[in-house]
C-alpha cells in the first residue's frame, strides 16, 4: 500500500511525503516529498523517527506521529465491530488500517492521508460530527457497544464521531455551540463510580494548582454525567500538529519512559523550554498528589505552533484513582533510575526540570493547597457527596502527608 501524507499548516494543506506499508506484516517506510523539503518552513512530522532529510526512513512498526493519528482502544473496538457487520469495507489487519478508518474530520492532529492526489482524504464518512445536544443519543449508542447489542446505525453514528487518543473509555467527538470540537467521555454500564465527575474534578484541581489544562465541563445526561473536553488541536478551525510524548522521544508504545526523559525531549525539541520544563514538573507533582495513575506517555501531548518546535499541550486525561482500583493503573516513572512514586524523589529530580529547590517547594505548596481543597471544589461542581466519598483515598493518602513535610 502506498499513501500520500499531507499536513494542515496555517490553514493550508501541504503534501509532505509518501508512506509505504507492507501488505503483510507491520514494516513501513516513509520518504519526504522534494517539494516539502524545499520549503523554507518545512518541518519533520515526527522529530525523532522521521527527521527532515532526503531518502527513505524505514520502520519495523508504524512511525510514532502516524500511530498517534490512529484510534485508541475504544476506537479499535468500534472499527472491528464495524468490519464484522460490513459497515466498513474490509477488516483491519495492520496499524495503518486502523489509522485510515478514523474519520478525517475528527482525526487528532494535522496529518491527513489519501491514496493519490485525485482521491479524497481518508476516511470520509457520510455522518456529520454530532452537536453537543445529541449526547443522550451518543450515550445510548455507546451502551449498545458495551452490551454487544449495537446496530449498524449505531456504528455509523459513532464512527462519524471519531475516536482520538484517550484509552478504553467510550467517547465521541462533538461540536460545541461555538463550532469548536470537543471530546465527550461517557460512563460504562458497569462503572462503580462516576468516572466523568472524577476527571472534571481533577482537571479543575490541576487548573487551580497552576497547570495549563484543557477546557472542560461536566454535563448531566439523564441520571449520568458526561465529561466534555474541548479539543486543543484545533484553533479557529485550523488543525494543529500533535504528537504524543512517546513519539517525541521515539519510544515504542509499550515503553513507559520517564518524566526526566520527557524533560530531555523538551530541551531538544521544545519551543518555550524553561516554561514547559516547569510545567512538566508541576504535572508530575500533581499526578502524585491527585493519584493520577492513568499516567503514561500517550497522555502527554505536544503541539507545534512554530516549525520544528514542540510545546506541551494542555493537560488532559487526568483521572484520580482510588486506592482499591490502582492494581492495573499506569504510572510514568519519575526518572530512569527511580520509579517509586515519592515526593522526595521528585524534589531530587527538580534540577532536571530547571528548578531550584526553593522554586520546586513553592510549586509543591501550591499543588498541595489545590488538591487539599478537593471536597470544596467538588461541591462547586455539584458533585454528589457519595461520589466524592468514593474518591476520598485518591486525595487523602500518605503521599500527601509526606508532601506537607517538605514545605
Amino acid at each position: 500500500m502506498t499513501l500520500e501524507v499531507h499536513v494542515d499548516w496555517k490553514g493550508q494543506t501541504h503534501f509532505v511525503g509518501r508512506l509505504f506499508a507492507a501488505e503483510r506484516g507491520a514494516s513501513v517506510s516513509f520518504e519526504y516529498a522534494p517539494e516539502w523539503l524545499e520549503r523554507d518552513d518545512a518541518f519533520a512530522i515526527d522529530p525523532t523517527s522521521l527527521p527532515l532529510q532526503r531518502g527513505a526512513h524505514h520502520g519495523a512498526t508504524l512511525f510514532g506521529a502516524i500511530h498517534d493519528c490512529g484510534p485508541d482502544r475504544w476506537g479499535r473496538v468500534l472499527i472491528e465491530r464495524a468490519a464484522r457487520k460490513k459497515v466498513l469495507p474490509q477488516k483491519p489487519y495492520r496499524d495503518i488500517d486502523y489509522v485510515l478508518a478514523v474519520d478525517d474530520m475528527s482525526r487528532v492532529g494535522a496529518l491527513r492521508f489519501r491514496m493519490d492526489s485525485n482521491g479524497p482524504f481518508l476516511a470520509t464518512t457520510t455522518e456529520k460530527i454530532p452537536p453537543l445536544v445529541r449526547l443522550n443519543a451518543l450515550l445510548r449508542a455507546t451502551d449498545a457497544i458495551h452490551n454487544e447489542s449495537e446496530t449498524s446505525q449505531d456504528l455509523r453514528f459513532l464512527l462519524g464521531a471519531g475516536s482520538p487518543l484517550g484509552g478504553a473509555r467510550p467517547k465521541a467527538v462533538v461540536v460545541l455551540k461555538d463550532e469548536r470540537l470537543a471530546l465527550a467521555k461517557f460512563p460504562k454500564p458497569d462503572d462503580t463510580r462516576d468516572i466523568a465527575a472524577g476527571e472534571i474534578l481533577a482537571l479543575t484541581l490541576a487548573r487551580n494548582a497552576g497547570l495549563n489544562v484543557a477546557e472542560h465541563q461536566l454535563v448531566p445526561v439523564g441520571r449520568h454525567s458526561v465529561a466534555v473536553i474541548t479539543r486543543f488541536d484545533r484553533v479557529r478551525g485550523n488543525r494543529i500538529p500533535f504528537i504524543s510524548g512517546s513519539s517525541l522521544l521515539g519510544l515504542p508504545q509499550d515503553n513507559p519512559g520517564a518524566y526526566t526523559m520527557l524533560a530531555d525531549g523538551i530541551r531538544r525539541f521544545g519551543n518555550d523550554v524553561s516554561s514547559d520544563l516547569h510545567e512538566l514538573w508541576r504535572r508530575l507533582i500533581f499526578s502524585l498528589l491527585a493519584s493520577n495513575h492513568d499516567d503514561h506517555l500517550r497522555n502527554h501531548g505536544f503541539l507545534m505552533h512554530k516549525p520544528g518546535r514542540w510545546s506541551l499541550s494542555p493537560a488532559y486525561d487526568l483521572n484520580p484513582v482510588p486506592e482499591m482500583d490502582r492494581v492495573h493503573a499506569n504510572k510514568t516513572p519519575i526518572s530512569e533510575e527511580r520509579n517509586e512514586p515519592a515526593i522526595g524523589i521528585a524534589l531530587d529530580a527538580a534540577e532536571r526540570f530547571g528548578l531550584k529547590i526553593s522554586e520546586s517547594k513553592r510549586i509543591l505548596r501550591k499543588v498541595i493547597d489545590a488538591v487539599s481543597a478537593w471536597r470544596k471544589t467538588g461541591r462547586q461542581w455539584r458533585i454528589k457527596a457519595s461520589t466524592l466519598d468514593a474518591y476520598a483515598s485518591a486525595f487523602d493518602h500518605p503521599l500527601m502527608d509526606e508532601a506537607k513535610k517538605f514545605v
